[in-house]
């Protein structure tokens, strides 16, 4: 699968998660960084959108540990939470 069908793809799932709050954590992340990923990045959030909603938002918000897995800079980012839009 080509990078832009790919991204399309993750999109929608990052936008599609089941409860609100995990959408716009997750889906915000996607909309304000996916521009300036290239292929390792894009895999990282890829295998992130198979855990569990519940396991992603305590590791961004701090309340469990994150796998090494998925530390590094991409964590580092997601867990600023400084990408989150809620619309009013």
């Amino acid at each position: 699968m080509d990078l832009e069908n790919r991204l399309r793809r993750l999109k929608f799932r990052a936008w599609h998660r089941g409860t609100r709050e995990a959408d716009y954590m997750i889906g915000c992340f996607f909309d304000t960084k996916h521009d300036r990923w290239g292929p390792a990045e894009v895999e990282w959030y890829e295998r992130l959108l198979d855990e569990d909603d519940v396991d992603i938002m305590g590791w961004a918000l701090g309340t469990l540990a994150v796998p090494d897995e998925y530390a590094g800079p991409l964590m580092d980012a997601f867990r600023k939470l400084d990408f989150v839009e809620i619309p009013r």
